[in-house]
């Protein structure tokens, strides 16, 4: 799965609990999209979370 490039935000791993207390494992995925970012004057390419577009870090081509 992709990883953000700007703070590193990947997946996260835990259990599924059942009413009869029963686990099984599970995956939560972080949002995270292709997108087209200006790096010192030219566009590249990156995986970013979208908490990290949401706040500025990053800025679109």
């Amino acid at each position: 799965m992709a990883k953000c490039e700007i703070c590193s935000k990947g997946a996260h791993f835990g259990c599924n609990v059942s009413h009869s207390h029963r686990r099984s494992s599970r995956m939560w995925k972080s949002n995270v999209k292709s997108v087209r970012v200006n790096v010192n004057g030219a566009t590249k390419k990156m995986y970013v979370c979208t908490s990290c577009l949401r706040s500025g870090l990053v800025e679109r081509a």
